[in-house]
Formats: structure tokens, sequence, C-alpha cells
């Protein structure tokens, strides 16, 4: 497992929440279950973690490791995100009439490999007792995959800075970035649904002051850095790898661009609201309902020409750009608060028990 955004709404999710009232089961793969950066902050945050450590197809060892610690936790829900934990961590509470919640982060599309396993997925999602979906156009998503729509609950994620915001010229430091550089930022997965690809091809025409740093790991990262050779701007891009907390050194980068071609409601958004860096982002699944026009300047998907222009129109009007990120951070303090999402998530834990309840009462 990497840590994504996911990870971070897990724990966000997870310290919010009552002392002693939640316990992570992390699936792992031989090798990374004592290094990797996702458990490491949980323990440090206080949150217990059980390492479920598996191979990449040890479906079965899975299985009877989460239905052994279910057995010894008897836990109230069982809350499982992304494929792999809702097809197999679904089966494990629905064994033990556990009631089991499913946050539905998006579908990455792509291959026929992946719209098999999106499929599976909403066949296990059709058998939870409650399903989160992050953004108004999952809901639909998931009404189409045949999950019935009582089950389906639109909550957008909230947000709690997990570091500290590091000043501007600390973050530079830190990234190796100089003190009167032009640099847009862009973190995620280096994978097709991130658009990456479409961020190197609105560098290669935008003004050639403009560097770029790309934070982040990924399978597409051979392909991305050939593309950068392609497009003659291999000098300008500075490729940092994984970085733990990203977050808190946004305010490194003159711009922040999310790319995407599909989204729920991404958590470096938020980060990005946060850290008060004017945004460029792609009109995709749940970003227009975290921020509209007032916020950031949303462009077309696949279009690198309007990030070109929107990146000219930032160096061209600077004070604008800093009135939206103003109004995007006071938008985040005001809708997207840590204590009414985890309020909105125990409302969904109260009608999963109801509904599981009613199940062993028929």
């Amino acid at each position: 497992m990497r840590e994504g955004g996911l990870e971070r709404v897990v724990t966000m999710m997870s310290v919010g929440q009552p002392p002693n009232s939640v316990h992570v089961a992390a699936v792992v793969e031989p090798g990374t279950a004592e290094s990797h950066p996702f458990i490491g902050q949980l323990e440090t945050l206080g949150v217990p973690v059980t390492r479920i450590v598996v191979g990449a197809r040890g479906y079965f060892r899975e299985y009877r490791s989460l239905k052994a610690l279910v057995a010894r936790l008897r836990p109230g829900v069982v809350h499982t995100h992304g494929y792999r934990a809702d097809v197999i961590g679904g089966a494990v509470a629905r064994a033990h009439n556990v009631p089991n919640v499913s946050t539905v982060h998006g579908f990455t599309g792509g291959g026929i490999r992946n719209r098999l396993y999106e499929r599976v997925q909403c066949f296990a999602l059709r058998r939870a007792d409650a399903v989160i979906a992050v953004s108004a156009p999952l809901v639909q998503r998931l009404a189409e995959a045949g999950i019935p729509r009582h089950k389906i609950h639109c909550i957008p994620n909230g947000f709690a800075a997990l570091a500290d915001v590091v000043t501007r010229g600390a973050a530079r430091q830190r990234l190796g970035i100089g003190t009167d550089a032009l640099v847009v930022g862009w973190v995620g997965r280096l994978s097709r649904e991130k658009g990456a690809d479409v961020m190197l091809d609105a560098l290669a025409e935008s003004d050639p002051k403009w560097q770029l740093s790309i934070i982040g790991e990924g399978n597409e990262l051979v392909n991305l850095q050939r593309q950068g050779a392609t497009l003659r701007v291999s000098g300008r891009i500075t490729w940092h790898g994984a970085i733990a907390n990203a977050g808190s050194l946004l305010p490194a980068f003159d711009a922040f661009v999310l790319s995407s071609r599909t989204e729920g409601a991404p958590i470096t958004l938020l980060e990005a609201m946060n850290a008060g860096v004017p945004i460029v982002a792609t009109r995709v699944g749940g970003v227009p309902d975290i921020v509209s026009s007032s916020e950031a300047i949303l462009v077309q998907a696949e279009q690198p020409s309007m990030i070109a222009q929107a990146l000219s129109e930032l160096t061209r009007e600077p004070l604008p750009a800093a009135d939206r990120s103003m109004r995007a951070r006071e938008r985040l303090l005001n809708s997207f608060s840590l204590e009414s999402w985890l309020g909105a998530v125990r409302s969904v834990y109260e009608v999963a028990c109801a509904s599981t309840d009613n199940r062993a009462g028929g």
C-alpha cells in the first residue's frame, strides 16, 4: 500500500474518534510493514494498528487474518476503504454479523482488469450496510452500478492538518527550490487517472520561467520522464518522489495544479486550500463541489493549453489570485471542518447498526 489520499482520510478519521474507540487493520506487502509512513504516523498519533502482511494475491490469508482480528476485537462497525478492503473486509464483517460501512473514494477506470475489479467491488458494496460516497457524481455512479440508493450517503471528505504548514522559505529549502524560482507544484499518484502527463504538456506550453515540482510515486514514472525528455522540459522538472506530509510543504509553490482525469474529493486539493496557494484544477468528479471559480481557476480535463493559460493568468494578475486563495481557505474552514465530517460519518454508523439489527431480528 502507498500513502495517498485514502490513507490520509483514514488517518484523519481515526485520530478524530474518541480515545480507544478505533483500531486500524493495515494490509501491507512483505518487507514494508515496519517502515510504511501510513502506519508510522498512525502509531505516532496513538492509533492502534494491526499489520496484515500478505502478498499481492494472498486473499485467503488476508481473509483469515482479518477474521481472527474481528473475532478478537468484536468491533461495533467495520469501516472499509478501497477495492480489496470492500471485498475481503466486507465479507469478514458479514460473516460475524458486524455492520459494514464502506467509503468509496472514486474509481480509476482504465483497462479491462481495473474495470473488472470495479465490478467486483460494486457487487460487494451492494451487500454493505451503508456506503459513503465522497462526491455527488459518485452517488450517481454507485446507484447505476446497482447499489441501493437508500444505502448511499454523500459525505465529502473533511479536513484536519496532520502536520503544521511550514513557511514558504522553509518549504523551499526542504524541497531544494531557489528563492526566486517560479514553481508550480503537482502532488499525487503517478498513474494515468491523475493526469501528470497533462501537466507535462501544459508545462511545455507555458512560459519557460515556470518550473515544475512533482511529489509522488507510481507506475507511470518512467513514461512521464520519457515524455518530459520528448517535450524538452526535463530541465524544468524536479521529481521529488514520495514525501510524508507533503501538504505541509505546499506554501513553497507559486501555484498548485490538479490535472486529474477523474477524482472523488481529493485531499491534496483541501491541503492546497489550507496552504493558501493559488489553485488550478480540472472540473472533474467532486472538485467543483469543493472549489468554485471564486476560489480557484477551473479548467476542462485533458486540456493542457487551458492549464498553461491559467498559469499565465496567475503571473499576470497576482492580486486576484491572492484573493481566490484567501476565499479558498475560508471555504475550507467553513465547509470542510473535521467535526461536522466526523459527525456525519457517525450518523452513518448508526444507520448501519440499525440495518444489521433489523436483519438479525428478521
